[in-house]
């Protein structure tokens, strides 16, 4: 048991897994043909085929999937099967599971296939063996019918339940019954187990892990799964503001498009307002530049203590904030640096700390109590940690970790590999092209990541997220205009990414 949950897996990464893998070549077919081999394998490892009954309960998602697989492999081993099929196939719109169904009807002549829609359809049911195939990993409420009445179906038969990555009825993350639940003698579940399962033994019988052929190093790859997590759905009664507030801080006579990229990214993510705080001459040259932004102007020719308490203001109606870019490096906008972040800390707000910001924060650098996330290049890492990186990639990427746990905050390493780590996990993205080094590309980052955190995605999931929209925002640029490209150009790819990140397979040249 203590190995297995050393093993464990969260939902979220085991669904953001499986589609980063159709990213990086393995698709949903394979996994789901993998899986419904090793169901079948177990069945035919236990019980002779000849004198062996399988009835096979298929949901019409992914778990229903993999029941289609294993019917289609016990009728070749020889076994009598049924299919019973919550609901009516034509609903089916997984699409894995639509071509596994529409390769079980060749068969129909060797097996009874039975659609119920409601508890008065379920037939007179005799078997030797069950397969649990209704519902997976994703079930986040009491089932429904006609699910439950199959469910009340496979414990009243007295048959051998062996249930397809969980017992249909288990939250497979808190391992509470969220209704009427299968009560298993096997569960096999897929890859890693999931922490649920370690909890409701009274509902999982026998755990066994089955490989269907995703490699370890998958999951620290960012991907399309990343990108989905961190997207919120906006709803026809949606106000302004339910989709967040962005504090950008930065910003000097000399550097005034840095804010104003960054302001300009987030909104691209889905923020509903973005405020720009900088000297009252910036200010008034990023209203200038774009109508879209809201600059809070400040006096002083630069950011100083002076300064604060107008800043406060606006990090209390704020859901983030991003420190930084453009702003310099004069001794008194390093204090107020200081004294922003404690503010921020105080009130609980998020912070993203970019470029000058960075390094201001690196003079007093400490663990803070509120989500952070730090965006240095080689040279900032440098200047953050008084040490330089290692040229080896796994060995840059395990400093990045430690120095992530001792600050207590996430690390994004921009590079040609972005390295992104909490201190505990790390993911590496491998989107983005050489043509990037142009300035403006790391503000528009800051921007994509702000943006998500304002609208409360977890820091570490935002900075990968970000990581790989912003890199693949670049690559579709790239394969219009070439090396030739300005950041603004990123922008306009930035939503297309975010609505359809597996449409960046079409310029990703090469696997990492």
């Amino acid at each position: 048991m203590e190995s297995m949950e050393a093993e464990v897996i969260t939902t979220r990464e085991m669904q953001v897994l499986e589609i980063n893998a159709e990213y990086f070549g393995v698709s949903r077919l394979q996994l789901m043909e993998n899986a419904g081999r090793s169901i079948a394998s177990e069945i035919i490892a236990r019980f002779p085929s000849k004198k062996t009954r399988v009835v096979v309960f298929c949901g019409l998602g992914g778990n229903g999937g993999d029941g289609f697989v294993a019917t289609r492999h016990l009728l070749a081993s020889g076994y009598r099967v049924e299919v019973i099929v919550a609901g009516k196939t034509a609903d089916i719109r997984h699409e894995a599971s639509r071509k596994n169904w529409v390769a079980l009807q060749s068969l129909r002549n060797s097996l009874a296939i039975h659609e119920v829609t409601d508890s008065s359809q379920v037939p007179d049911i005799k078997a030797d063996a069950i397969i649990d195939a209704l519902l997976g990993i994703g079930l986040k409420g009491p089932p429904r019918q006609p699910v439950l009445q199959l469910i009340k179906t496979i414990n009243g038969l007295q048959a051998f339940r062996l249930s397809v990555d969980t017992p249909t009825g288990i939250d497979s993350e808190s391992g509470e019954p969220l209704g009427e639940t299968v009560k298993a003698n096997l569960t096999i579940t897929f890859h890693r187990p999931k922490a649920g399962l370690l909890r409701a033994k009274e509902y999982v019988g026998e755990l066994l892990v089955k490989n269907v052929g995703l490699p370890r190093t998958f999951e620290t790859f960012a991907g399309p799964g990343n990108v989905s997590l961190v997207v919120k759905p906006r709803p026809a009664e949606s106000h302004k503001g339910d989709f967040g507030k962005l504090l950008v801080i930065g910003g000097s006579e000399t550097y005034s498009g840095a804010p104003a990229l960054v302001a300009l990214a987030a909104l691209r993510t889905g923020v509903d307002l973005t405020y720009i705080a900088a000297s009252e001459k910036t200010a008034y040259a990023i209203s200038c530049m774009t109508p879209n932004v809201i600059t809070i102007k400040l006096k002083d020719a630069h950011l100083n203590p002076d300064n604060v308490s107008q800043i406060r203001q606006y990090l209390e109606k704020s859901t983030a904030t991003v420190i930084g870019p453009g702003l310099g490096l004069h001794e008194e906008t390093k204090k107020a640096v200081g004294e922003i972040v404690a503010a921020a800390e105080e009130i609980g707000i998020p912070l993203l700390l970019d470029a000058d910001g960075l390094k201001a924060f690196a003079e007093f650098k400490r663990p803070l109590q509120t989500p952070l996330v730090l965006t240095p290049h080689a040279g900032e890492y440098t200047i953050l940690t008084s040490k330089e990186l290692p040229s080896n990639l796994e060995e840059k990427a395990e400093r990045v970790k430690k120095t992530a746990a001792r600050l207590n905050a996430v690390i994004l390493l921009k590079g040609n590999t972005d390295i992104i780590s909490d201190g505990k996990k790390v993911r590496l993205n491998f989107t983005g092209n050489p043509g990037m080094t142009v300035g403006g590309t790391g503000d528009v980052l800051s921007g994509v990541v702000g943006g998500f955190m304002a609208q409360q995605a977890e820091a570490f999931e935002a900075a990968v997220a970000g990581a790989f929209i912003n890199g693949a925002a670049g690559d579709f640029v790239k394969s219009e205009k070439g090396y030739h490209m300005m950041p603004t150009d990123l922008l306009d790819w930035i939503p297309k990414v975010i609505e359809n990140p597996m449409t960046h397979l079409k310029v990703r040249t090469s696997a990492p």
